[in-house]
């Protein structure tokens, strides 16, 4: 389609950023939070870039009210966070960490004091360390239970002024990591309990959407999905077939079971061939379909493009964390597909295709698919910012990519798509998890670097004040 004029944004869009509490509070002992398995998995030797963690970040936590002035001198009407579990209840269930919950009520109020609408996420990674070494955390379904009553603490206490909440984010990046590639905590791999742990996280979210409808019934709430639209490789029906199983298999198995309540059934066809699909227990569909969300929140890096793979072909590899551009292996599911290079594209140095395009066609993908809103929850590029003499940062790549992607929004809308609102990753710098802290994505550069935290002083780089300007004129002029 190529329309003659764009949709403008419509005059209540959500002009947003993003973060997530491992990723930017620190504070990881303070005030009773209890441990999370981040803050285990980060100290061991290895696991992320230059041996970085969290346990300061970038100190969200004793500086969010700078933080927040720093979001409304932007101009920004939501922000986008997520609630540590550990920090409100330490050991995953039972006694309520009052501290814990004080702190993201000073944070909702201070939002919505200046005008910015939260965005409230209830899972963005921290397990409870105390639930891991209890059952295992998602591999049992003790989880679900546990993960309902927590949620039900922050309906309680903050469903009166936060209207817009995330269940589960990520979860198909995360427990791909955790399960497959043995690159998140619990580092396992094993197919088997990874499509075990995923059903178990359906079951969960299905639960909380469900309790969400009692708490807070004039609120809405969506799970964030890690979504990378799948192409062929070529028009051979061989790629075709490849790109139809990648498609099913990367995003069909997590949108299906959020909207549609069941799983794609020449995936579990599969999956259930060669002794790997989750064990359904009676009842569990009958859940799974009862709790619809009410949008869908979408996490936009990248596409992926896709090729055949024969029955002993390439498996699962670790992705780029090094930055060391062009380092990143073709990866694939024997049998199914693996991935290829798409020469159409270029691509950042971590080897992640940019293509607006792209989430065009992954936005109209999902509109006509399942019929709900969308809420863009991340897009945003991470790169080696450099802090200059005068304290100036840079970023015109930056600008550009946020630039192209906004006007793809606006050609999706053009096309049907109801968008809610977008949220860039990041609002400031942040501890980029496996990548550690060289890889920036803030529009607020935050001043330390993997091993030193320096003074932490916060720099407002060139795409803070272009995004600042984009808001002021809802978008238009692009």
């Amino acid at each position: 389609m190529q329309h003659t004029t764009l949709r403008p944004f419509p005059a209540d869009f959500l002009w947003g950023a993003a973060s997530a509490a491992y990723q930017v509070e620190g504070a990881w002992d303070a005030d009773g939070k209890g441990p999370s398995v981040w803050d285990r998995f980060c100290k061991e030797p290895g696991r992320t870039f230059q041996g970085s963690n969290g346990d300061v970040a970038v100190d969200h936590y004793h500086r969010f009210a700078d933080d927040i002035a720093l979001m409304a001198e932007a101009g920004l009407t939501a922000y986008r966070f997520s609630v540590s579990w550990p920090r409100v209840l330490p050991e995953g269930r039972g006694a309520v960490n009052e501290a814990g919950l004080a702190f993201y009520e000073q944070l909702i109020d201070g939002l919505l004091a200046h005008g910015i609408r939260p965005v409230l996420t209830l899972y963005h990674w921290d397990l409870p360390q105390a639930l891991q070494d209890a059952y295992q955390g998602w591999e049992d379904r003790r989880i679900i239970d546990d993960f309902e009553a927590y949620c039900v603490i922050l309906f309680q206490r903050f469903g009166d002024r936060v209207k817009h909440w995330v269940s589960l984010n990520e979860q198909n990046y995360n427990l791909t990591n955790a399960y497959q590639l043995g690159t998140h905590p619990p580092a396992v791999q094993d197919r088997k309990r990874f499509f075990q742990a995923n059903h178990h996280a359906f079951l969960a979210n299905a639960r909380v959407i469900a309790a969400f409808r009692r708490w807070v019934p004039d609120g809405r709430i969506g799970p964030s999905f890690a979504y990378s639209p799948a192409y062929p490789a070529s028009a051979s029906p061989s790629d075709m077939l490849a790109f139809e199983n990648a498609e099913e298999f990367t995003n069909h198995w997590w949108l299906d079971p959020y909207c549609l309540g069941r799983y794609p059934r020449s995936a579990l066809a599969w999956l259930r061939e060669v002794g790997e699909a989750p064990d359904l227990l009676p009842g569990d569909l009958d859940l799974l379909a009862s709790s619809r969300p009410d949008f869908i929140g979408v996490n936009y890096y990248q596409s992926l493009t896709f090729t055949e793979n024969p029955p002993d072909g390439v498996t699962m590899q670790r992705i780029n964390t090094s930055g060391q551009k062009g380092t990143t292996p073709a990866s694939g599911v024997p049998g199914l597909y693996r991935t290829a290079t798409n020469p159409h594209l270029a691509t950042t140095n971590w080897d992640w295709a940019i293509d607006p395009t792209g989430l065009r066609i992954g936005l109209r993908r999902l509109a006509s698919r399942y019929g709900l809103p969308i809420l863009i929850t991340e897009n945003g590029l991470g790169e080696f910012d450099r802090l200059e003499d005068g304290d100036r940062v840079h970023d015109p790549y930056r600008i550009a990519y946020l630039r192209d992607h906004l006007t793809a929004c606006r050609a999706a809308m053009s096309d049907g798509v109801d968008l809610l609102g977008y949220c860039v990753w990041s609002f400031t710098d942040i501890l980029s998890w496996l990548n550690g802290y060289q890889k920036r994505y803030g529009l607020v550069y935050v001043n330390r670097d993997e091993r030193d935290e320096r003074d932490l002083r916060r720099v407002r780089k060139d795409s803070f004040f272009w995004y600042r300007d984009i808001i002021a004129r809802n978008g238009a002029d692009l």
